[in-house]
């Protein structure tokens, strides 16, 4: 006569409800507490992409500003040139000539002044959004902590349903805690 006997670990009692009432009691809480950290966790990483989407435009924008404003100097560079020919020239020249380097020597002066003007503007637009775009950045930084932690904790809590072990469920809930800080952390900008 044969007899067969099937050994289930606690992995399998889970799988097919086995275990006391108080075994589906301790099942369900974690469950619970599972589900809402996944959705806290998809909210925070929701934040960080939508921080880092922010980040990469403004570092975007700030290189564009750093060209413009490098075009600005290369022009000014050029106005600056042509001054100098034309003070060489009416080093060179007399009469007439002399007199049209003259203007164009004081014109080339006038043009530089706006030049440099609108070039340190764009260096300034260049620096402001490179600021921001460094906020942004921190900001995801915090986001994606948060998620990460949040990711932890939702595998303790995995593991703890399979071991039945208390600690882990603190463990777990200790990640999620720390995660939702970060959360706050980001969302205050600190």
């Amino acid at each position: 006569m044969s007899e067969e006997f099937e050994v289930k670990g606690p992995h399998e009692e889970v799988l097919e409800g086995g275990g006391g009432e108080g075994d589906r009691g301790f099942n369900n809480q974690i469950a619970v507490m599972t589900a809402i950290m996944a959705t806290i966790g998809a909210l925070l990483s929701y934040q960080a992409s939508v921080t880092l989407g922010e980040a990469i435009l403004l570092k975007n924008e700030a290189a564009i500003k750093k060209t413009e404003a490098a075009d600005q100097w290369n022009f000014y560079q050029a106005k600056s040139n042509k001054q100098n020919l034309a003070e060489l020239a009416t080093i060179l020249t007399n009469g007439k000539d002399q007199a049209d380097k003259k203007s164009d020597i004081a014109r080339y002066s006038t043009e530089k002044i706006e030049i440099k003007k609108k070039a340190e503007a764009t260096e300034k637009l260049s620096r402001e959004a490179d600021e921001s775009s460094e906020k942004y950045m921190h900001s995801h930084h915090r986001w994606a902590t948060g998620v990460t932690m949040l990711q932890i904790a939702i595998s303790l809590a995995a593991i703890t349903i399979l071991t039945r072990r208390r600690w882990l469920e603190y463990a777990s809930l200790t990640c999620a805690g720390v995660g939702i800080v970060f959360g706050f952390l980001a969302w205050f900008g600190i």
